[in-house]
């Protein structure tokens, strides 16, 4: 999935980042090296509920050096995207890898964002996201409880651990705040996430959609698939589940699957 090699027109490398290619090269990513969070399946797992048809104004919350939406790009080329990232320095690296001459063919597409999505709307907008703006929120947000061993380098366990009790209750409130009626939500995390996000998903969405995703076809589910469209009525559905077999993870690692059912119509 990722490549030691970096495209032609990088910036000259440094300790501290790596350009790294994904889905054959179609996009590259300069991202921290030895220390941090690096991207790997649960980024290319969310982009993949991205259909090719997908069009409109789209947001990655939390976007961090950009996987999501540079993988979402890639799939749908009738999208524009806002990345947004608190970390001033993580957001940089998305900004360089966006100004790569390897994604000269979407950087039109991106645009980074540095904000506090859980700040105040004033603020939020102040950064260049309104509310009601976007047709797609796609979100990867930190999702291992507060209470499990910490990370010791605060770049990785920022991304990692969830930082409060009502983190997540927050979390999916500005996702719909920031999305038009009818608009969509794409989210990854953890089983044990839903009796959180259920909750806060009642009366701001409708028409959910659950997708287990499992290591094997005899272990319990390690993350989960959340889809959602804000303003909507409609029941919770559970879909069938995905199995991350060896054959399937190399398919997500090519950009060969498209996980059909997340975000296709009510």
């Amino acid at each position: 999935m990722n490549s030691p090699i970096p495209p032609e027109g990088a910036s000259a490398p440094d300790a501290a980042t790596s350009t790294d290619a994904f889905l054959r090269g179609a996009f590259h990513l300069v991202q921290p090296a030895g220390r941090g969070f690096r991207a790997g399946h649960d980024a290319l797992l969310l982009a993949a509920c991205v259909g090719d048809a997908m069009a409109g104004r789209a947001l990655d919350m939390g976007a961090g050096s950009g996987a999501v939406a540079f993988a979402a790009a890639c799939r749908a080329d009738g999208i524009h995207l806002d990345l947004a990232e608190r970390n001033a320095e993580i957001a940089a690296l998305a900004e360089r890898s966006r100004r790569l001459s390897a994604n000269a063919a979407l950087a039109g597409r991106l645009a980074v964002r540095v904000a506090d999505l859980l700040s105040p709307r004033a603020a939020r907008e102040a950064a260049g996201l309104r509310d009601g703006a976007y047709d797609l929120v796609l979100t990867n947000p930190p999702f291992h409880p507060a209470g499990q061993r910490r990370s010791p380098d605060p770049l990785r366990d920022e991304a990692r651990a969830i930082p409060g009790a009502d983190f997540l209750a927050r979390w999916i409130a500005v996702a719909a705040a920031l999305l038009r009626p009818g608009g969509r939500l794409a989210l990854i995390g953890r089983p044990e996430n839903l009796r959180d996000l259920l909750p806060a998903a009642d009366n701001r969405f409708g028409s959910l959609r659950l997708l287990a995703v499992h290591r094997d076809v005899d272990a319990p589910a390690s993350r989960i698939l959340l889809g959602a469209v804000a303003g909507s009525r409609e029941p919770i559905r559970i879909l069938p589940p995905l199995v991350l077999d060896a054959e399937m993870r190399e398919r997500i690692s090519l950009g060969c699957h498209h996980i059909r059912g997340i975000l296709d119509e009510a």
